[in-house]
């Protein structure tokens, strides 16, 4: 939590206060849903992220240095 020590009153009215994020309550809800999906859901997912991986791995970075002096 922050404080604030040397702001006047007025001046901490005026700043901009965001709501604090529960990372920990949003991670449990992910895994509670990861744990509703059927085997079937898990396995065609587990399937596109191997095709993904085997197409990044086939894949060929070229380098071509930009030529501004003509």
């Amino acid at each position: 939590m922050v404080t604030y020590q040397n702001i006047d009153n007025e001046s901490q009215n005026n700043m901009l206060h965001e709501p604090q994020a529960d990372y920990q309550r949003e991670e449990t809800n992910r895994l509670k849903d990861a744990l509703n999906r059927s085997y079937t859901e898990r396995f065609l997912f587990a399937t596109r992220l191997y095709k993904i991986q085997q197409t990044m791995q086939r894949a060929k970075i070229t380098y071509k240095p930009d030529t501004l002096n003509k």
